[in-house]
């Protein structure tokens, strides 16, 4: 049992510090274009409000790592390519294809397995 509860306090300073990383980030983004910096600042702070809210109940191992690689995958793209928001998916061949039944379900699988670390929060759209 203590085993687990250094686990759990480990896992919460890492995730506390990430959560503090992403809102420095945000107090200080500057967008390439100078009229959407408080926008993208707005969305940035509110995002990781959010995630990090809709997470905290998580008490699976497996599942908090996934979600800190995630945030760190986000946090180093976003600062790469200067975009807070998240890159688009990239879906396989024949990805949009309209089709029923066995078919369906392979390519609902070829899209949950395209999905990228970085964008495993977001819903399908």
């Amino acid at each position: 049992m203590e085993n687990v509860a250094m686990v759990t306090a480990a896992s919460r300073a890492q995730v506390l510090s990430l959560y503090r990383r992403v809102l420095r980030i945000g107090r200080s983004w500057r967008a390439q274009n100078e009229h959407e910096t408080e926008k993208e600042r707005k969305y940035i702070s509110e995002e990781a409000r959010n995630l990090f809210r809709q997470n905290q109940q998580l008490t699976d191992r497996e599942s908090i790592q996934r979600c800190i690689s995630e945030c760190e995958a986000r946090i180093e793209i976003g600062l790469h390519y200067r975009n807070p928001y998240p890159r688009p998916l990239y879906l396989p061949p024949m990805g949009l294809a309209t089709q029923k039944g066995r078919k369906l379900r392979a390519q609902q699988r070829l899209r949950k397995q395209a999905k990228p670390v970085y964008l495993q929060s977001h819903d399908e759209t």
